[in-house]
């Protein structure tokens, strides 16, 4: 989500005539894009800000804009804390960037965006064509949760659910694919939360996918608590969307998944994996999991490991409990976190180990990818296979922006390597 917003800001700032630098230290405007997610997120904030100084230490200091979920959740703190900053524009409203930046160029005093009106930014946005021409591009269809799990900011910072029209979105997908996209991956904090005027997640897909030129389809990140059955039935159906399911889970244990208030359990969650596996044989899952939670006893991380066990996530995002100021899980009492640490490093060897028997198992299996990218490396393209694992591959032909069948010759923790066999096919695909 930061990625697209980010790319979103960089368009409408293009309207003022700015470009986007590769040298910080040659920008006349800095925009921070910051996730609030994790612990620490406010230090990183200061840190970059202290590093920018030192770099415009004899220069002209730059228009310094914080925007993101940091700059929602902690905006006047930043303002009063470090007057280097200028402004703090929320996720709701970085579609005011332009005016922002012409109020600062006129040197006004710091200033404070972070009203929630998602249905004006929107609006605001629906006739910004994007022109990055990637081969993979991002589209958010859904912002916001209902959920209230007890460790997240993201209904503080990015508020209440709220779903576009499917008409924008088809709209903005079409765009995308005309400036060269052919996969896209819809996007939403809850994104199979989506629902306008009794369209969900799945008929979308559905128009998405009657868009010619469009190869791929993906989405992140979904709710276990909405994972309904026409979901399912169109992971059945759909060719074009992919059969990697982006499923956090957050624990293996019942009891902290209680008291996380995640409001589904282990066995409803197995029930959705399984729908999904007897829809569609080569379907794959990754996760996400917090180590750590308060209260979790060594039996409850016991049943995380055994869930990452039995389902074999292919990959997955695991991580110690940081508590977020605001949520309700800030005041609990944290275990120790030496344990907590420990407790982290095993599960991360796990789950480590079952992605390199994964990947092990694709050596001399064919796979479908499409190619995104040509390396700085003679001859090497860069591309994404069906499960979006990375793979590099050396061929003389131009390989952007074409689905090839790859037979993988050698793999390690994150790239598989291989050889072009042919043009887009199934036989012999790894699941």
């Amino acid at each position: 989500m930061n990625e697209y917003d980010s790319n979103r800001i960089l368009n409408l700032t293009k309207k003022l005539g700015y470009l986007k630098t590769e040298e910080c230290s040659e920008a006349d405007c800095y925009v921070l894009n910051t996730c609030h997610i994790r612990e620490k997120a406010t230090d990183k904030v200061y840190h970059d800000i202290g590093r920018l100084k030192k770099q415009f230490k004899n220069k002209v200091k730059p228009i310094v804009i914080i925007a993101g979920c940091v700059a929602q959740a902690e905006g006047e703190i930043l303002l009063k804390k470090e007057k280097y900053i200028d402004a703090v524009i929320g996720p709701q409203s970085y579609h005011q960037v332009c005016d922002m930046i012409l109020r600062l160029e006129k040197k006004s005093q710091q200033t404070n965006y972070t009203e929630f009106d998602v249905i004006e930014k929107f609006d605001s946005l629906n006739s910004l064509r994007n022109s990055d021409s990637r081969i993979s591009a991002f589209l958010t269809i859904q912002e916001g949760c209902d959920k209230f799990c007890k460790f997240c900011v993201v209904p503080y910072t990015r508020g209440a659910e709220f779903s576009r029209s499917i008409e924008e979105i088809v709209f903005e997908a079409n765009q995308l694919v005309d400036n060269g996209a052919k996969e896209i991956t819809l996007l939403g904090q809850n994104v199979n939360a989506y629902n306008y005027k009794s369209k969900r997640l799945s008929n979308l897909i559905l128009e998405i996918a009657k868009i010619n030129n469009l190869k791929r389809i993906r989405y992140t990140t979904s709710h276990p608590r909405d994972f309904t059955e026409d979901l399912i039935e169109v992971h059945k159906n759909c060719k074009k969307l992919m059969p990697l399911v982006h499923l956090p889970v957050q624990s293996g244990s019942d009891e902290i998944l209680k008291a996380m208030n995640r409001k589904h359990t282990i066995d409803e969650y197995m029930k959705i994996t399984d729908k999904l596996k007897k829809a569609k044989s080569n379907i794959k899952f990754s996760s996400d999991f917090i180590i750590g939670y308060p209260g979790e006893t060594p039996e409850d991380f016991n049943q995380s490991v055994k869930l990452m066990e039995d389902i074999k996530f292919i990959n997955s995002y695991s991580f110690i409990f940081s508590a977020r100021p605001g949520t309700p899980a800030f005041n609990l009492k944290k275990i120790n976190q030496k344990e907590a640490k420990n407790r982290l490093m095993k599960f991360q060897e796990v789950a480590n180990q079952i992605k390199v028997d994964y990947r092990k198992n694709l050596i001399n299996k064919n796979v479908n990818v499409l190619f995104e990218n040509k390396t700085k490396k003679e001859n090497k393209y860069f591309g994404r296979d069906e499960y979006f694992n990375s793979v590099i591959v050396n061929n003389e032909e131009d390989l952007v922006g074409k689905i090839k069948n790859i037979k993988i010759l050698n793999v390690n923790h994150n790239t598989l390597y291989g050889e072009v066999i042919s043009d887009l096919g199934k036989k012999n695909y790894a699941a």
